[in-house]
């Protein structure tokens, strides 16, 4: 039986390439949401662990999903290498900084996709991206709440406690 192959990719080269970038940022962020759940398991934060490894859970599952597109559209999909990954943190407040910043990083590669799509009048793959800006609207919610608590609870006697108690409980609901 003969081989079927792909006659024509309808990604352009360029967002073929910005799109396999952003899933080696996708399985950077998961790794390094890894990272985040290890040294808050390690310094006792067990909801603050739990919370990242779900988030780690959810970078995979973008990772995939565009991974996945990418070979719907008739491209190569590339798996990434991952490096570089930071494993120590000088402070409990510093893990939630980085994760607002990686998340603030994600939704900027996002944008800079979304406009060459357009500049490319490439509608569909616009409208696959619209779903992970309201991700990102949330992941972004989550992360800048989390690191709010540091303000409003602080940190001293039982404050990080505390803080790591509340973590789990961010939801975002909003559906504007």
């Amino acid at each position: 039986m003969k081989d079927i192959i792909r006659v024509k990719c309808l990604l352009s080269t360029e967002v073929e390439r910005l799109l396999n970038q952003q899933i080696k940022k996708e399985a950077q962020s998961s790794s390094a949401y890894l990272a985040m759940a290890s040294w808050c398991n390690q310094h006792g934060y067990d909801f603050s662990s739990d919370y990242f490894f779900k988030q780690s859970d959810e970078e995979r599952q973008h990772q995939l999903k565009i991974y996945k597109y990418v070979l719907d559209m008739g491209g190569t999909a590339i798996s990434p290498e991952v490096a570089n990954i930071k494993i120590e943190y000088n402070s409990f407040r510093e893990v939630f900084e980085e994760a607002l910043d990686q998340e603030i990083s994600v939704t900027q590669s996002l944008k800079n996709i979304a406009a060459n799509c357009h500049k490319e009048q490439d509608y569909v793959t616009v409208e696959f991206l619209n779903w992970f800006f309201k991700e990102q609207r949330e992941e972004e919610y989550k992360a800048r709440r989390a690191l709010e608590l540091f303000d409003v609870i602080g940190e001293e006697g039982t404050g990080r406690w505390q803080i790591d108690k509340h973590v789990g409980g961010i939801v975002y609901d909003s559906e504007a």
